[in-house]
């Protein structure tokens, strides 16, 4: 795991499919930082920035080392240097996208632009001279609603905290709904496996805490025309918005990896852990297009307790 951090759950329900399949499962996660949630189920390895030259030599040492077979990115920085590392590493089990469908996804403004040219309904996107208001400004390598500002005049924009080329500026659709798609598109067939909507219901710090998959063949067809046409592969993450108003969806963003909702997906029968776990067997994951609608998932805090005497974490 890189950037495992909080993906406790995750973590969890890739060693549940491990066992299903005959298959142990031993986590390591890759982190800045030893005392993070995720030493409570894996063995953390302390290393380098992602944005780091070295972190692709520190990787390949780690892989040598430990014998690693998978490896998976849950913090956007990770990904392209994961899909670097699929590149290098044949024989590692790596379920993302190319490295430049990757690294577009990281900003915004190039994403926008991609998107665009595929067809890809979005938001009205607006140059710096010329936006319409109201408007919401992205930052263009942000994550996790870090950072957004929505402006309803020009002197709005005139306090926005960076220059306005380091945003992306797009229409802002006040009546609506959000969603997310937990998509999985095989490594071995590129067949999508899944991709289950779930309604957005509340959030806090850019992370959902209260999410419930919903059937809708409108959003379900949507997804399967950005996952074709950007040729998106393994775990992806996409987030739409219903503008209410217009009834439309429009796709917001892309995030070539495993989302942090996920496991709501997953315990309605989506199992993208086992697809993952099958995959790296060298199985051809079937489909889960059975999957309960109306699944609720929400979340509450758990207390991973570190001694200053020990290394081992204890939970509460």
């Amino acid at each position: 795991m890189l950037g495992g951090a909080k993906r406790v759950a995750m973590a969890e329900q890739l060693t549940r499919a491990g066992k299903q399949l005959g298959v142990n499962v031993a986590i390591f996660s890759h982190e800045l930082d030893a005392q993070e949630p995720i030493a409570s189920v894996a063995r953390v390895i302390v290393g380098k920035r992602y944005a780091d030259p070295e972190v692709d030599a520190e990787l390949d040492e780690i892989i040598r080392q430990h014998g690693i077979n998978i490896v998976l990115p849950f913090v956007d920085p990770a990904i392209e240097v994961a899909a670097r590392l699929a590149e290098r590493h044949s024989e590692v089990f790596v379920p993302v996208s190319g490295i430049d469908i990757s690294r577009a996804m990281f900003d915004k403004v190039e994403a926008a632009r991609l998107f665009e040219q595929a067809g890809i309904d979005i938001p009205a996107t607006y140059q710096p001279h010329a936006i319409a208001y109201p408007a919401i400004l992205k930052p263009r390598t942000g994550s996790a609603s870090r950072g957004i500002v929505v402006v309803q005049t020009p002197d709005d924009v005139e306090k926005a905290p960076l220059p306005l080329h380091q945003y992306l500026i797009q229409q802002y659709v006040a009546h609506r709904d959000e969603y997310t798609i937990d998509c999985y598109v095989g490594m071995i067939d590129s067949e999508v496996k899944c991709a289950v909507p779930r309604r957005r219901i509340a959030t806090a710090g850019g992370e959902v805490i209260r999410t419930v998959t919903c059937r809708n063949s409108r959003l379900e067809s949507a997804a399967r025309h950005v996952l074709a046409s950007l040729h998106l592969r393994g775990a992806v993450t996409l987030q739409f918005i219903h503008d209410l108003d217009a009834d439309r969806f429009l796709l917001m963003e892309i995030n070539p990896r495993l989302g942090g909702g996920v496991i709501c997906s997953i315990c309605a029968g989506a199992d993208i852990s086992s697809m993952i776990i099958e995959e790296a067997e060298d199985i051809n994951a079937l489909p889960r297009n059975d999957w309960r609608d109306g699944t609720l998932m929400t979340r509450y805090f758990k207390e991973v307790i570190f001694y200053n005497d020990s290394q081992s974490p204890d939970n509460e």
